[in-house]
């Protein structure tokens, strides 16, 4: 009989055939399965559509729906030709197969998203008003990023993203 990796599991469950190893451990293969979709569909980093991002704000309160609308709209006028989408459960614009930019909503602050840890580092004078996280430029619910601070953002990370 063929084994199947042990996950961590006792050796006697180790030695089932797959549909038997998920059923003993998960209860039914068919459940684990559709887990495993659902988590693929939260992870994919595949096309991506712009309707996903509407999606997003749609379900924001206001003020954050109209700020981050906002940013939204600056983020496409700078890099009109990148891709809108979710990627990793957030708003993000990819560029030829990279993530550009991005945002998200919580509850007492909105995040300007760079996805890189080294565009802050690079602004730091233009973005000391701002508190930040290494990958998060924190900035209040109601008040939109100035575009001029989004555009050196961008012009940053497509630097480091594409380097000439």
């Amino acid at each position: 009989m063929q084994s199947v990796p042990t996950l961590g599991l006792d050796e006697e469950d180790a030695h089932v055939g797959p549909p038997t190893f998920f059923k003993v451990r998960f209860g039914d293969f068919d459940e684990f399965v559709g887990v495993l979709d659902r988590w693929r569909a939260l992870t994919n980093n595949g096309p991506m559509s712009s309707d996903e991002i509407s999606a997003y704000l749609d379900a924001l309160e206001e003020p954050q729906r109209a700020t981050l609308q906002k940013l939204r709209e600056t983020i496409a006028e700078i890099i009109p030709e990148a891709e809108q989408g979710i990627s990793y459960r957030l708003p993000a614009f990819r560029l030829n197969g990279k993530v550009i930019a991005g945002f998200a909503a919580f509850k007492n602050h909105l995040s300007y998203l760079p996805h890189s840890g080294s565009v802050f580092v690079e602004l730091e004078g233009d973005l000391a008003a701002y508190s930040k996280s290494i990958g998060a430029l924190h900035f209040p619910i109601d008040e939109p990023l100035p575009k001029e601070i989004v555009r050196k953002l961008i012009d940053v990370r497509l630097l480091q993203a594409f380097p000439k």
